[in-house]
């Protein structure tokens, strides 16, 4: 009997392996990068996991599959609401059966993009007991911000930092400025154009009378 066992087993090993149209595969485990697709003009997105783990059946003779030849995609088209959704992941790759594929869906997190015109204040940093501002200008007056609506809603104020000198001094210098919340903290992820302005800035002796 363990004779005729071993003969059937051997039988189907060669004809069925080497059967016309029979190809021998193997599980292929690959790390895909995840991109989002059908994003609407003036919206941002944003997710925190950037790639999917698939698993592909390979041909065993065949080439290596590699990582860039499949996509992992979040289509958006569909959102409109600002918020969190979950966006389900699908797989664009070359002619191979897909096994699994992890996640199953991500969190996406929708943002309107927005921008807005804001007038640039002075921030002087310092002891202010020895000197005081006798003129102060700044060009251009307003800067323009641009950010996710959450973010924009944060920034009280565009100021430019002025270290305030120990004696009469007259300042002129391109200088950074910084969108601030209400409490003067930098308010990060806002752009702010132009990036650079031109602030003069007349010091003089705390009494002293201008020309």
């Amino acid at each position: 009997m363990l004779a005729v066992a071993l003969a059937v087993t051997a039988w189907g090993y060669f004809h069925l392996a080497a059967a016309p149209g029979t190809t021998a595969r193997f599980d292929q485990s690959l790390a895909v990068p995840i991109v989002v697709t059908g994003l609407r003009p003036g919206y941002e997105a944003n997710y925190d996991v950037r790639t999917a783990s698939v698993v592909v059946e390979a041909p065993r003779n065949g080439p290596d599959l590699r990582a860039d030849q499949f996509r992992a995609v979040l289509d958006v088209s569909d959102l409109v609401d600002p918020g969190d959704h979950s966006v389900h992941l699908t797989i664009a790759s070359p002619d191979v059966p897909i096994k699994s594929i992890s996640p199953g869906s991500v969190i996406v997190r929708l943002d309107r993009v927005e921008d807005r015109a804001v007038p640039i204040a002075f921030d002087y940093t310092g002891d202010r007991r020895g000197v005081v501002v006798e003129s102060a200008s700044i060009d251009p007056k307003f800067t323009s911000i641009r950010g996710v609506a959450t973010e924009l809603a944060k920034v009280a104020s565009v100021r430019v930092e002025i270290p305030i000198p120990a004696r009469p001094a007259q300042v002129d210098e391109m200088i950074r400025p910084a969108p601030a919340d209400a409490h003067g903290e930098t308010v990060p992820n806002v752009q702010v154009s132009p990036n650079l302005v031109r602030v003069r800035v007349r010091f003089v002796a705390a009494g002293a009378q201008s020309r």
